[in-house]
């Protein structure tokens, strides 16, 4: 085994990484960018089709993305860049005098401060108008439907695959006759390139190795009380894990709210982001500690992994309610600091104006510079700069853990194993393992995050498709340059609805909190689309009434009537009740419809089984008899040819006898007839016959 694992990563190292005796490689080469583009086959031939589904998953969450950066981009952020109030018009589109000093530092932009958050990246930035440009363009109105057709969307596709997977999984999973399935049909006749060829046999022994583990793990027998005694301590280690974890979260929240309130200008580095990088450290060590945990429960590779999924799954819904948690306090803070700020804003007024302020005031006066405005907090600014900083503190940790936790450690095993006290390769530290738990994970929350922030932040689509695009690429050559096979190869499951289930449960956790902000939060009084307005909603009966005629109102009200939508709802969970309940019937036929073919087919094996045993029985008979009769032919034959031979013998014996000296019709040699004569020649008969002579 240690062989094998050894020979395998040299030969990946040989080929994507470095080469004996060599330095390794700092600029990506034509070669080595035309293997990244089939990395995938690459993946599953080598590591299975575990990891495989990864990547699969990881490219389907790209093409989600990519529509909804379409959205956000064509819809929001073009009209704002192009047909809006260009930047300086507006105090909401000019950067704070307090501020303009810092405003392009390196530090500043990183954080998303600066000229950063006073552009379009950001939602105070948008202007409050109905129209903007000569296409009179609806911002408020595109805003708000783009963000409710984002999650409408993501609900869509996420549900749609699901049924796709179920449909394709088709209930229950036909093994009969795996091994000659798997020996005699594995093998693509139309492959002309060497190196596919390589990966094709490669991904065969692999799904042998697969199907080894699946009847080995069918067959295994167990302790059983052992493993429950195992199993318990496991979840109770996993358990003492994530209490420590959240306790752990609910500390720095508690410290970085006590920060807040007295200035974070005071603290460092450090304490401005440590609520992010608490998180994001959580986020990458506790997935180990959970493999460790798992060693000790013993379950099959694919249960192990769905277990492991699962801990990690609440470690970071725990992490991510309570920096929601966080982010809820803080919002409350900024709107009590926005109840001071407006009231000092009508004091600022009334000194400008001479005790009188003029109605319908909504421009400064003329000669006030827009930076020396007061503005409020802009609380949904706010909020979106902390899912940013997030998003991109978890995409840099996610990069440097690859280069160092991986790349770095491939090096110095490989180059350090010649000379070390023992086998680095197979003892401590060794080549890693693609972490399928945790990188999945890691998905499925940054895409939380991003339903969550992407109303507050419409860049925030575009940075995930950065980061999924960059880490596509990334992780596909870590994974194949310094990653090792897992010990233990496990088949996929048919269906990834376990992935589904997990990212459409995140997809309606993360659809709460913007429902509650929009529905019962009052928004911002001078930044963002919906500013001078009670409710952010209040946008759609604003359009009715402005745009649409006054039957559409009616027929609108009345459809919103909750003893309309109260019935609806309740066909709706019925109707879905009454299609589950078939799906489940029909799946059950499916399933016995299954076992009697299986049952036909194993009838008809013994069947055929049978009448094999017996045509091979009747010819055995037939054979034995045709040996017996030639046998007793050949005895015959042989008892004839004696009896030929006596009666030959017989007739010579009564012919005449010869003369003396001659024995059998020859002359006796000179000598042997004491002393008689020559003996006279035979007598010959001659008969004139056909004109051929006869001798008698």
């Amino acid at each position: 085994m240690t062989s094998n694992r050894t020979h395998t990563l040299e030969k990946l190292l040989e080929n994507y990484l470095i080469t004996p005796g060599s330095p390794p490689p700092i600029t990506q080469t034509a070669d080595s960018r035309e293997k990244l583009t089939t990395c995938f086959e690459d993946d599953k031939s080598h590591f299975g089709s575990s990891v495989a589904s990864y990547f699969i998953f990881l490219r389907w969450m790209y093409g989600i993305n990519l529509v909804l950066f379409g959205l956000t981009f064509g819809l929001i952020m073009v009209p704002e860049a192009l047909m809006g109030k260009p930047y300086g018009s507006l105090p909401r589109k000019t950067v704070p005098r307090a501020e303009e000093a810092n405003a392009m530092n390196f530090a500043t932009l990183y954080d998303f401060s600066g000229f950063a958050q006073y552009s379009v990246l950001f939602y105070g930035y948008y202007d409050n108008q109905r129209t903007i440009g000569w296409l009179k363009f609806r911002l408020p109105l595109s805003y708000f439907l783009v963000g409710v057709g984002c999650i409408g969307y993501s609900f869509m596709v996420v549900i749609r695959t699901m049924a796709k997977n179920a449909d394709d999984d088709g209930g229950g999973d036909d093994t009969s006759f795996n091994f000659s399935w798997k020996m005699f049909t594995s093998w693509d006749y139309l492959i002309g390139n060497p190196e596919t060829a390589d990966n094709k046999f490669a991904s065969i022994t692999t799904s042998f190795k697969e199907a080894i583990v699946e009847e080995q793990e069918s067959r295994k027998e167990e302790n059983v009380h052992l493993v429950r005694f195992l199993r318990v301590l496991a979840n109770f280690f996993a358990l003492c894990t994530l209490a420590g974890s959240g306790y752990l979260i609910y500390f720095v929240v508690r410290r970085s709210q006590q920060f807040a309130l007295e200035g974070l200008e005071n603290y460092g580095w450090w304490e401005r982001n440590e609520v992010n990088m608490v998180m994001s450290l959580l986020g990458m060590f506790c997935p180990t500690v959970f493999d460790i945990i798992s060693a000790l429960e013993n379950y099959h590779p694919r249960i192990a992994l769905r277990w492991q999924l699962g801990r990690i799954f609440a470690l970071f819904l725990g992490n991510l309610y309570t920096f929601i948690i966080a982010l809820m306090d803080e919002i409350n803070l900024k709107l009590e600091e926005e109840k001071i700020v407006r009231q000092n804003m009508t004091i600022w007024l009334t000194n400008l104006y001479n005790g009188t302020i003029p109605e319908n005031v909504t421009d400064p006066p003329p000669h006030v510079h827009l930076a020396d405005v007061p503005r409020g907090p802009c609380w949904e600014t706010m909020v979106g700069q902390e899912f940013v900083r997030l998003t991109v503190s978890d995409t840099v940790t996610t990069y440097v853990t690859i280069l160092i936790g991986d790349f770095l450690k491939a090096v110095f095993v490989r180059f350090f194993n010649y000379c070390w006290c023992w086998d680095l390769e197979y003892g401590f530290p060794s080549y890693s393992e693609f972490d399928i738990s945790g990188n999945v994970l890691g998905l499925i929350f940054n895409q939380g995050m991003i339903w969550m922030g992407a109303f507050y932040a419409p860049c925030l689509p575009a940075i995930n498709m950065i980061r999924l695009h960059t880490s596509m690429y990334l992780q596909c050559w870590a994974v194949m340059c310094c990653n090792v096979p897992h010990e233990r190869v496990f088949k996929a499951s048919r269906s990834n609805n376990f992935y589904m289930a997990m990212l459409l449960f995140i997809l309606f956790l993360s659809t709460l909190p913007v429902v509650y902000t929009v529905v019962s939060i009052p928004p911002s009084f001078d930044c963002g689309p919906f500013s001078g307005k009670t409710r952010m909603f209040e946008v759609i009966g604003e359009t009715l009434e402005h745009d649409f005629p006054a039957w559409f109102r009616k027929l609108f009200n009345l459809a919103s009537n909750p003893g309309v939508i109260l019935p609806v709802i309740l066909l709706m969970v019925l109707s879905i009740y009454y299609l589950n309940a078939t799906s489940k019937s029909y799946q059950g036929a499916i399933l016995e419809l299954k076992k009697k073919l299986q049952s036909q087919a194993e009838e008809n094996k013994r069947k055929n089984k049978q009448k094999a045993q017996e045509a091979r029985k009747a010819l055995e008979d037939a054979q034995k008899t045709e040996t017996n009769e030639n046998n007793s032919n050949s005895i015959q034959d042989k008892q004839r040819g004696e009896n030929n031979v006596k009666k030959m013998r017989g007739q010579q014996q009564k012919e005449k006898p010869f003369p003396a000296g001659v024995t059998n019709g020859n002359i006796l040699p000179p000598g042997s007839g004491k002393g008689r004569g020559l003996v006279p020649p035979p007598c010959i008969a001659v008969t004139q016959s056909s004109g051929l002579a006869t001798i008698a």
